[in-house]
């Protein structure tokens, strides 16, 4: 796992010794797998015992919930800002895919365990993903609409509706990642949609 990506993904962890168990459990359900991970390399790995891991969490799957809350607490953060920085259409979304989650997507298409998290996430977080994704959702239709209403996007070709093209939006971003061999692949398909959609959204 990239620092930065550990950096990223859970800085609004409230207890620094939270952050380095997930940080520590992040990186071996990368290179190992979250099946083959057991709550005691946790413990080793974050440089306590097993017994005071219990402490702050209950299981590995808690702790996998508790890595993909603190993955769309700071998706959401990073989006609104990208989104906020007053680009072009294209530029803006460009730089929200890779906010979203460019370098997480790099860890876990690098990881021969990558294709399990789909899976893991689905079994144990479910409704953190639901959630996580209505909140994103949210975010880039109240830009679509803001823009918009500035004259700098035009919804006409898309029924009008932000909040449905926002979802359309999102659906192709992870489209984009279920179907990449590597990351240089799925960084040049991100590219592609960004232009592809801000050409689409610009106002006549």
């Amino acid at each position: 796992m990239q620092c930065s990506v550990k950096e990223n993904a859970l800085k609004s962890a409230p207890d620094p010794r939270h952050k380095t168990i997930l940080t520590a459990a992040f990186d071996m359900f990368r290179q190992y797998g979250f099946r083959r991970t057991s709550m005691e390399d946790i413990a080793q790995a974050s440089g306590m015992s097993r017994a005071a891991l219990y402490l702050h969490f209950r299981s590995k799957e808690d702790i996998f919930r508790s890595l993909g809350q603190y993955y769309y607490d700071t998706a959401a953060a990073s989006v609104s800002a990208a989104l906020s920085a007053g680009h072009p259409p294209a530029q803006a979304l460009a730089a929200a895919f890779v906010a979203q989650g460019g370098e997480i997507a790099q860890a876990l298409l690098s990881s021969p365990h990558g294709a399990e998290f789909t899976d893991i996430k689905t079994a144990h977080s479910a409704d953190i993903m639901r959630a996580g994704e209505a909140r994103l959702v949210g975010i880039y239709a109240d830009w679509l609409t803001a823009e918009a209403a500035a004259g700098r996007v035009s919804l006409q070709d898309f029924g009008g509706d932000a909040r449905a093209l926002a979802a359309t939006i999102l659906a192709a971003l992870h489209g984009m990642k279920a179907g990449a061999a590597d990351y240089p692949a799925y960084a040049a398909s991100v590219a592609r949609l960004a232009a592809l959609f801000g050409r689409a959204l610009a106002a006549p």
